[in-house]
C-alpha cells in the first residue's frame, strides 16, 4: 500500500466512525454522507485517463470540479476543504493542523431523486423532459468555445478503445463487435465534414462530458447538472449534440421514449437552428455512448461480481441498443391536419416518439413556426392580421423548408398544421418526392362541438385559435384532401391507433 492510499484510509476509517455517516466508494472518489452535507475524496489511484496519485493532483481535481460544477449546481457544490491532522494526532475536516487531503465540500441531496432512479420508477413526464432539455441547453450556451481538432482526431480511437473494452471483457461476441466497429467507422468518414463545419461555427465546446442519467438530479422539481468532468479537459471538449447524445440514449435504455423524443425535440427548438442540420449525426453519437456504458457495465463484471447475471445482463442491452443505434432506418414524413380543436398537436407529440429513426420524429408545428417568424414566445397571442393569407403561405413554406433540412439528415418529420388549402397538402407532396421518403397525410376530423370544448380546455399552449374561429372555419371549402381521413371524435389512444393503423398501411 502506497504512503498515500494509507494516509486515505486512515482519513476514510476517521469519517465513517462518526455515527450515521455513508461511505460509497467509486472507481475515483469516495464519498461520506453526514445528513445534509457530503465530502468528495479522490481516491490516491492513477488510470489512464486520470491522475490522483498525489495530494497536488487531489487538490487540483478538487478545486476544477467546483469550479466546472458550482456554475450549474451552486445548491450542490460549495468549496474546497482542507481534511487536516491535529497535533494530537486526530483527523479534523477544516481543522488548524497541515493538510493531508482535500475533499469538495456539498451539500446532500435525496439519491433517490437523480433520473436513473425516477425512470425506473416510472414514465418521466414531457414537462420534466422540457425542463432537461432546458438546463442542457443552458450549459451548452454557457460553455466555453474550443478548438474542435483534437475532438475530431478523438473519435476514431474513442471507437477502437470502446471496441477494445469489450472484447477484453469476453462477454460480448467478437463478430458483433467488430461489426459495431467498422459501422461506426463508416459513419464517422460520412460526417466527417459536417463535425468539421460544426467546428467552425462554434458548437464543440468544453462541455458537461458525462451526462447520462445518474448525472441529473431533480432539487425542488427542477433538474440539475452534477459530477461533469473535471479530470480531463480534452474529454469533455465535444460537439453540443455529442453531450446531448449521452441523455438521450440513456433514456432510451431506461425505456423513456416519450422523454427522449421531447428532450431532442424542446432542445432543438431553444438553440440555433444549424442543430437541425446535424441530426445525421446522432446514430454515432447515441451509439458510442451506449456502447461506453456497456463498456462501464463489462468493466465491472470482475470478482467478486464476474458472474453477476444483472451486470451482464445491463452490458448487453447498453450494447444491443448500439448496434440498433448505428444503422437507423430511412426517415418519413408524416404531415398531421385538420381544424383547430381536432387533435393534431396531441397526437404528434404521442406519435413521435414511435417513428423510426430513434428517438423518433422531429414535430414541426406552424403555430409555433409562426410566432418564430414574429419573434415572440410561444405562447403569447398574435392579433389577427398575423393570419392573412399571404402570411399563410409563408409559414407553410418554412415549414416545408425547415422539414427538408430534417430529411436530409435522414430523421424523420411530422408536421403539424391545419393544411386546410390544397397548395399546402401538395407542398409536402412535392417535398416528399424531392426527398425520395414516404408521405403519410392524416387529416383529422370531429364535430364542432367537441373541438370548441378542446380549445376551450387549452392552457398555455401555442394555438390563438378561438372558439370562434373554430365556428369560422366549419365555412372553409378544404377541397379533396387526397388523405387519410381519421376521426378524432373519439379518446387519444383511438386517434392514435387509427393514424399508426394508416401509417402501417402507407408503408
Amino acid at each position: 500500500m502506497t504512503d498515500n492510499s494509507a494516509t486515505q484510509e486512515r482519513i476514510f476509517a476517521a469519517l465513517t466512525a462518526h455515527v450515521g455517516v455513508k461511505r460509497i466508494d467509486t472507481h475515483a472518489a469516495s464519498v461520506f454522507l453526514d445528513g445534509t452535507r457530503a465530502l468528495k475524496i479522490k481516491r490516491a489511484v492513477k488510470y489512464p485517463f486520470l491522475d490522483y496519485s498525489t495530494l497536488e493532483k487531489r487538490k487540483a481535481a478538487c478545486e476544477e470540479e467546483v469550479r466546472i460544477n458550482r456554475p450549474h449546481a451552486p445548491q450542490i457544490y460549495h468549496r474546497v476543504v482542507a481534511i487536516t491532522e491535529e497535533p494530537d494526532g486526530s483527523v479534523k475536516v477544516d481543522g488548524r493542523g497541515p493538510p493531508i487531503e482535500y475533499a469538495v465540500d456539498m451539500s446532500r441531496f435525496d439519491e433517490s431523486r437523480t433520473l436513473d432512479h425516477l425512470a425506473k420508477a416510472g414514465r418521466l413526464d414531457a414537462g420534466l423532459a422540457s425542463a432537461i432539455a432546458d438546463a442542457i441547453a443552458a450549459s451548452h450556451a454557457a460553455a466555453t468555445r474550443a478548438d474542435g481538432k483534437a475532438w475530431m482526431s478523438s473519435i476514431p480511437a474513442l471507437i477502437d478503445g470502446n471496441s477494445n473494452g469489450l472484447r477484453n471483457g469476453n462477454h460480448v461476441p467478437a463478430a458483433e463487435i467488430e461489426q459495431l466497429a467498422q459501422a461506426s467507422h463508416a459513419a464517422f468518414l460520412r460526417i466527417r465534414p459536417l463535425l468539421e463545419e460544426r467546428d467552425r461555427q462554434g458548437f464543440v465546446r468544453r462541455c458537461h462530458g458525462d451526462l447520462h442519467l445518474a448525472n441529473i438530479v431533480l432539487i425542488e422539481q427542477q433538474p440539475v447538472l452534477f459530477d461533469a468532468i473535471e479530470f480531463d479537459a480534452q474529454m469533455a471538449t465535444v460537439d453540443v449534440l455529442y453531450d446531448l447524445a449521452f441523455t438521450l440514449m440513456d433514456l432510451l435504455r431506461h425505456d423513456q421514449p416519450l422523454a427522449a423524443n421531447t428532450v431532442l425535440n424542446r432542445y432543438l427548438a431553444v438553440t440555433p437552428p444549424e442543430n437541425f442540420d446535424a441530426l445525421s449525426a446522432l446514430p454515432l453519437f447515441t451509439s458510442i455512448r451506449a456502447v461506453i456504458r456497456a463498456q462501464v457495465a463489462v468493466a465491472r463484471l470482475k470478482p467478486p461480481h464476474s458472474d453477476d447475471m444483472g451486470i451482464l445482463g445491463e452490458a448487453c442491452r447498453y450494447f444491443d441498443l448500439a448496434r440498433a443505434l448505428i444503422r437507423p432506418p430511412a426517415p418519413r414524413l408524416i404531415a398531421v391536419g385538420g381544424l383547430s380543436g381536432t387533435g393534431k398537436t396531441v397526437l404528434a407529440r404521442t406519435l413521435a416518439p414511435i417513428v423510426a429513426p430513434q428517438p423518433g420524429a422531429v414535430v414541426l408545428r406552424s403555430d409555433v413556426i409562426r410566432k418564430q417568424m414574429f419573434g415572440i414566445a410561444d405562447t403569447d397571442r398574435l392579433p389577427p392580421s398575423a393570419y392573412t393569407p399571404d402570411l399563410a403561405e409563408r409559414v407553410y413554406a418554412m415549414l416545408a423548408q425547415r422539414a427538408g433540412r430534417v430529411l436530409a439528415q435522414g430523421h424523420s418529420v411530422i408536421v403539424d398544421g391545419v393544411f386546410a388549402r390544397d397548395f399546402e397538402r401538395d407542398a409536402f407532396a412535392t417535398l416528399a418526392r424531392d426527398c425520395n421518403v414516404p408521405l403519410t397525410g392524416l387529416f383529422l376530423v370531429a364535430d364542432l362541438a367537441t373541438r370548441q370544448a378542446r380549445i376551450g380546455g387549452r392552457r398555455g399552449d401555442a394555438s390563438d385559435a378561438t372558439q370562434e374561429v373554430a365556428a369560422s372555419q366549419e365555412h372553409y371549402n378544404i377541397g379533396h384532401i387526397g388523405w387519410t381521413t381519421i376521426d378524432a371524435s373519439g379518446t387519444q389512444a383511438q386517434t392514435l391507433q387509427s393514424c399508426q393503423d394508416a401509417i402501417a398501411r402507407g408503408k
